[in-house]
């Protein structure tokens, strides 16, 4: 009787369980908590569809409420921190949470709904105590309690139009008739927002490669770089690649990209997306570090080079939020070394009159304007370059500055950071100053007819893509 009284009122206590036993294996393994849900149901394959969105979703409300959740429970109590998410961040009714409880877990519960809340700028943000200071001289308090909660809330669901085979105009009328509710982004002329989380890998847009699923903020990376038709461009930490494809498609599948990355495991997610993409001009290479021969060969070649590092990607939390967990000052210290390691490995590759940019994930001003001042102070052979200027003309406007910061709470994007150069010119002849006068690339926004209209197979179903915090997200932290 109690067993159909929590299938009729509440949660299946079948699938309360399942989330529990989650909820415990992410907070003990220390692996990113997409990776470790993916074996969690690989194993679990009698779990439906509804009760694998309950334990997803549910999860990672937790995660994204995790340091005020730990003060009500330890992380070493995966039940009672399950049992407070149905109640004070889903805000399920107390008597259907109280069906799952065990022993004083009832009692234990009506003294949380009575007591206070989330108190405190940490809790209240929900970001590590360490974060918040870090924060402290270049945001206000309020600006603070701003962010975190934007980063409380799920993130949406942004996918780039691949100008190679598409247009924004026409895929946006193929989900309206596939009945998929969606919006070009303000920012990207190539981004759509999609309503919900419709099962995208199966429809032809995506496996005849017209789409790809990338957040609006991270778009604008390859924007901001404006490769043109037949120039030499390196992506020096391409990860699974989705920048790499967007900047091949900005160069009509002409010039040559590489896609540097360390990881074989990463470069291998990109074989299926660049099969479908319809693009011939990249080429992926596996290097050792940052100084392997592979790179080395290219010194001084390179028109565009993009180096998005490693980082701790703190301005994905609303798709990660177990990085709060996972994430420490100590590996900030670290991360700093590496990034300025790569960055000046990558300057040595852009030749003169080309671009350079460097981008994060991050929202730490260690790893973003302190960096790029760092650069700027020790590589006196590289001139500014105004992101504003670069971005508008790419039909981008309205994001003023030298540096490009986007924020969750302004600009509804995942919190990037980029900052742009170019290699001075030592002895220009007449024509090469001409040409290397101008402080911006001619747009890159493709021609409206003559697309190739080509039919992709159908790739393989991704790991992360069973969760609602997908987008595939190359995660480097």
């Amino acid at each position: 009787m109690k067993r159909d009284m929590i299938e009729a009122r509440g949660v299946p206590m079948a699938r309360f369980e399942a989330l529990v036993e989650a909820v415990e294996r992410v907070l003990q393994s220390g692996y990113p908590a997409d990776a470790i849900l993916h074996h969690y149901f690989r194993e679990r394959e009698r779990l439906g569809v509804q009760d694998r969105a309950f334990v997803a979703e549910t999860l990672y409300a937790l995660l994204r409420r995790i340091e005020w959740l730990r003060t009500l429970a330890p992380l070493t109590a995966p039940r009672r921190l399950a049992l407070a998410t149905l109640l004070l961040v889903q805000g399920r009714a107390l008597r259907d949470v109280q069906l799952l409880c065990r022993g004083e877990e009832s009692a234990w519960l009506e003294g949380l709904r009575s007591g206070p809340g989330p108190e405190g700028l940490v809790q209240q943000a929900d970001l590590p105590s360490w974060v918040v200071e870090q924060l402290r001289p270049v945001m206000s308090d309020t600006d603070i309690l701003a962010l975190g909660r934007a980063l409380q809330r799920a993130a949406p669901l942004d996918l780039r139009v691949n100008g190679w085979l598409a247009q924004r105009p026409s895929v946006l009328q193929m989900l309206a008739e596939a009945g998929v509710v969606a919006e070009a982004t303000p920012w990207s002329p190539w981004g759509i927002r999609i309503q919900g989380r419709p099962a995208l890998q199966g429809m032809p847009l995506f496996t005849s490669g017209q789409v790809e699923v990338q957040d609006e903020g991270s778009q604008l990376l390859g924007l901001l770089l404006a490769p043109q038709r037949r120039h030499m461009v390196v992506d020096f930490c391409a990860g699974a690649g989705g920048k790499t494809l967007q900047l091949g498609a900005l160069m009509h599948n002409q010039g040559r990209v590489y896609a540097f990355d360390i990881s074989q495991r990463r470069l291998n997610h990109l074989k299926p997306r660049l099969k479908r993409s319809g693009l011939s001009n990249i080429t992926p290479v596996l290097i050792a570090h940052e100084n392997d021969p592979r790179v080395k060969r290219l010194a001084g070649k390179i028109d565009r080079v993009l180096v998005d590092a490693p980082c701790s990607g703190m301005g994905t939390l609303r798709r990660n939020p177990d990085l709060k967990l996972r994430q420490a000052p100590q590996d900030i210290a670290t991360l700093i070394q590496k990034q300025r390691s790569i960055l000046a490995a990558a300057a040595t590759l852009v030749k003169p009159g080309g671009h350079l940019v460097y981008a994060t994930c991050s929202l730490l001003p260690q790893e973003n304007d302190a960096q790029a001042d760092y650069f700027q102070e020790t590589h006196p052979e590289f001139e500014v370059l105004s992101c504003a200027e670069l971005l508008s003309a790419q039909q981008v406007p309205d994001l003023p500055g030298e540096r490009l910061h986007l924020l969750p709470q302004v600009h509804g994007t995942d919190g990037f950071f980029a900052a742009a150069w170019r290699r001075k010119i030592k002895d220009p002849g007449p024509l090469r100053q001409k040409s290397g006068t101008a402080n911006v690339c001619e747009p890159v926004l493709p021609a409206t007819t003559g697309l190739p209209q080509a039919s992709r197979p159908e790739m393989t179903l991704m790991a992360q893509e069973i969760l609602p915090e997908d987008d595939l997200h190359e995660d480097r932290h």
